[in-house]
């Protein structure tokens, strides 16, 4: 053999070597055993070969031998019995050997356990739960879509939510045993990864979801996130056969149309800046219509369900909205899945069709069996109100300004005014950019700080008919934009104090927790922007109809809900049940969903200002001449 030859073996003996110690724990203990097994066997060698044995003992096999070397491997104190310098030398070698090849094993699989706990805690271990719901990315309105699938899942069997971000697990973890508390019987599983990576979306295990919530992340571009997300998801080679049910959020109303190729029908897209400005609109139109909108997106109530009623199959539409008497019928989903609200009082209900319905769950869905009672006298004829000139003040910008001063402008009659009042950094520019879709309305704005009550007082508040107060959402933090927006709403109260008049004040709240500081501002309404978001998406993770519902909802073309004064429909001299209020809102083409009823006396542990939604049709309630009717209208 040459001398290169020689080293050449030498290295190669050594890479391998170097391979093996390289595999981790395993390759570690098995180098140990190995040691272990080559002592033991030498051990036993030389002592049936020499024939050594304890001082009166007699000489010892070579497998009795291994058996006397093993016992001294694994316990230092076996030699303590010996005599017989020879056989001590030998036993004292081997017992050396042992402690040496104990100890490296215990540290190894310290080190492995430890590096095994690390793994763990960075939470890159694969979930293997089934039926489960999955939210990927991490954003404030986190905590409020957990909360809301927690109470969905209370009649669910062993409910599980399973969340992948980029952060820190055990942060994840802390941060939603702080802010969300009682989990009831959900649990919650928090993954490290990044959403739009193929191999990091195998770890939530998609393939056994039950549904999939992509939410829009705090960072730059998070649309573009969101898409690349759910393109990974439908585009997974190793996907499942099954279509995914994807409730995704997007910001900007001009990606809307790309999530929509990207998702196709396994994504029903919440545009989170769009739903918020359009609620604020119509809220700002009709004092306590954030409480209607509340109470049909969250799961404690009264919630919108669809689904087959064979019962209402060959029916009028008009017949089937009366065959309720603890449900309301809205609207039908056709066998194309395009959602019709308030469609034609005859139209025929075709089989197939699903029912759009408000409930308190779908197990309280039935027909009602005995015969419908009206009161056919106590209802009056239709009643018109035409709109006039309004005067809109808009408080604080941020990147929905745009959006609500173009919403506004489609329900105002011709001759009113909007005013914007705000500081921010790109507010001029967005104002110059802002064109208005019809000559309803004309426009100006001011460049002020709206928490100065001197600034406010230049603005004439109490000539306007409706004051909008946004938060500074785009520039702060959540709390600090509410703080602001406290302290405009505080000086607007004190404004209307002084005028001794009462201002129709909506405002825009970032962080629920606020809402209840900001009951002391006596606005009229507060649109919680973050919370809406997280109720949507919950809802539209569990009904696939959700989103195309509330756009239908919300979109200017079609039936929303409006307020109207109860005694516009019925007579208010008598107590009336909500079976003729019903009847009264068909004969208008109207579907009436509830009631705005406020009594000093009645408990509003919900915070619904009054509102009651999809009440008792049989019960006989008085009403006075401020209670309000909650209609589902064309306009």
């Amino acid at each position: 053999m040459t001398k290169n030859s020689g080293s050449n073996l030498r290295a190669r003996l050594r890479y391998e070597f170097d391979k093996s110690m390289a595999g981790g724990a395993i390759a570690l203990i098995g180098w140990l055993s190995v040691i272990s097994l080559v002592v033991i066997l030498v051990a036993a060698l030389f002592l049936a070969l020499t024939g050594i044995a304890p001082d009166g003992g007699e000489p010892v096999s070579f497998v009795e031998g291994a058996w006397e070397s093993l016992m001294r491997t694994m316990d230092a104190g076996t030699m303590g019995g010996d005599v017989g310098w020879p056989f001590r030398g030998v036993s004292l070698f081997v017992t050396i050997a042992g402690i040496f090849v104990f100890s490296a094993l215990i540290g190894v699989l310290s080190s492995g356990l430890e590096s095994k706990l690390d793994e763990l805690r960075k939470g890159r271990s694969r979930v293997l739960e089934q039926d489960h719901t999955i939210i990927l990315n991490w954003s404030s309105s986190i905590f409020d879509v957990i909360s809301e699938l927690v109470i969905a899942n209370q009649s669910r069997r062993r409910p599980r939510i399973v969340i992948m971000a980029n952060k820190d697990k055990v942060e994840m973890e802390d941060e939603i045993a702080t802010k969300v508390g009682d989990l009831k019987n959900t649990k919650v599983v928090c993954r490290n990864g990044d959403p739009t990576d193929l191999y990091d979306l195998a770890i939530v295990n998609p393939q056994d979801s039950r549904s999939i919530i992509v939410l829009s992340p705090d960072d730059e571009d998070p649309d573009s996130q969101v898409i690349k997300s759910v393109l990974a998801l439908v585009n997974d080679p190793h996907r499942r056969p099954e279509p995914y049910m994807i409730a995704a959020e997007i910001r900007d109303a001009q990606n809307a149309e790309v999530a929509c190729i990207v998702g196709g029908k396994e994504m029903q897209m919440v545009l989170a800046d769009d739903l918020i400005s359009r609620i604020v609109v119509h809220t700002s139109r009709q004092s306590g219509l954030s409480a209607v909108y509340t109470e049909l997106l969250d799961f404690d109530g009264c919630e919108i369900y669809t689904l087959e009623q064979p019962a209402l199959e060959g029916k009028p539409f008009a017949a089937g909205v009366m065959t309720y008497e603890n449900c309301t019928l809205i609207g039908l989903c056709d066998r194309a899945g395009k959602v019709h609200l308030n469609p034609a009082p005859n139209r025929v209900i075709e089989p197939g069709e699903r029912a759009v319905i408000i409930a308190e769950d779908d197990a309280s869905i039935r027909t009602w069996g005995k015969e419908v009672n009206f009161a056919k006298d106590a209802i009056l004829p239709p009643v018109k109100h035409p709109l006039g000139p309004e005067r809109t003040l808009i408080l604080g910008w941020n990147r929905r300004g745009p959006i609500i001063a173009t919403e506004l402008c489609r329900y105002v009659a011709p001759g009113s005014h909007l005013t914007i009042a705000a500081d921010t950094p790109e507010f001029e520019a967005d104002i110059a950019g802002l064109r208005l879709p019809n000559g309803n309305m004309a426009m100006e704005h001011h460049v002020i700080d709206t928490s100065s009550r001197v600034a406010l007082d230049g603005l004439n508040i109490p000539g306007f008919d409706h004051v909008l107060v946004l938060g500074y959402s785009d520039h702060m933090t959540m709390q600090s934009a509410d703080t602001r927006t406290l302290i405009t709403l505080l000086h607007i109260r004190k404004i209307a104090e002084g005028a001794g008049l009462h201002i129709n004040v909506v405002s825009e709240m970032t962080d629920v927790r606020n809402r209840e500081l900001a009951e002391v501002t006596r606005a009229d309404d507060f649109v919680v922007s973050n919370k809406l978001v997280s109720l949507m998406l919950a809802q539209a993770s569990e009904n696939a109809f959700m989103a195309a519902i509330f756009a239908e909802l919300l979109d200017e073309d079609g039936s929303e809900i409006y307020m109207r004064p109860m005694s516009d429909y019925v007579s208010i001299d008598r107590p009336v049940n909500f079976f003729t209020i019903a009847l009264a809102a068909l004969r208008r083409g109207e579907i009436a969903i509830g009631y705005r009823r406020q009594r000093e006396d009645d408990a509003d542990h919900r915070n619904l200002g009054g509102v009651t939604v999809n009440p008792s049709r049989s019960e006989m309630l008085s009403y006075s001449a401020q209670d309000m009717v909650i209609v589902l209208a064309p306009d």
